[in-house]
């Protein structure tokens, strides 16, 4: 995907906005209406009246980047029409580009397994199981 990438920070502006508007009008709303910085890192998600339509603007480093998608069959799935400013994960974002419904996507667990437990393990084996574990 042409996009954004990496660890990113997404905000989507929950409001339909002016699909006439090019990266600076869009620009111009994330500092008026959203009430922040266009060049801070965050990737800024637009949609337009009709539900089939999304654009992105987002700082890359060297300028600001304007992505459009519109979907040929089926809406992408928003919130409910507000006034506000929500914020998505990446997958959430990828998720809502593919036209997937991204209220389903999850962060990834993160488990890890306990020290202790690992150390009890070995201690619980045999010394030549624990000995010729080592040597394969």
């Amino acid at each position: 995907m042409i996009g954004p990438s990496g660890n990113i920070r997404v905000l989507v502006a929950t409001k339909p906005v002016d699909f006439r508007k090019g990266a600076e009008g869009l620009a111009a709303v994330v500092r008026e209406t959203m009430r922040t910085d266009p060049f801070s890192g965050f990737v800024y998600v637009f949609r337009a009246k009709r539900a089939d339509r999304v654009k992105l603007i987002f700082w890359d480093g060297t300028g600001v980047v304007l992505v459009a998608k519109r979907l040929e069959n089926g809406k992408f799935s928003w919130p409910a029409i507000d006034n506000g400013v929500m914020r998505l994960s990446a997958a959430q974002l990828q998720a809502l580009l593919e036209g997937l419904d991204w209220r389903r996507v999850h962060e990834a667990r993160r488990t890890t397994v306990p020290a202790a437990a690992s150390k009890s393990r070995a201690a619980s084996l045999p010394s030549k199981t624990i000995a010729s574990r080592s040597a394969a």
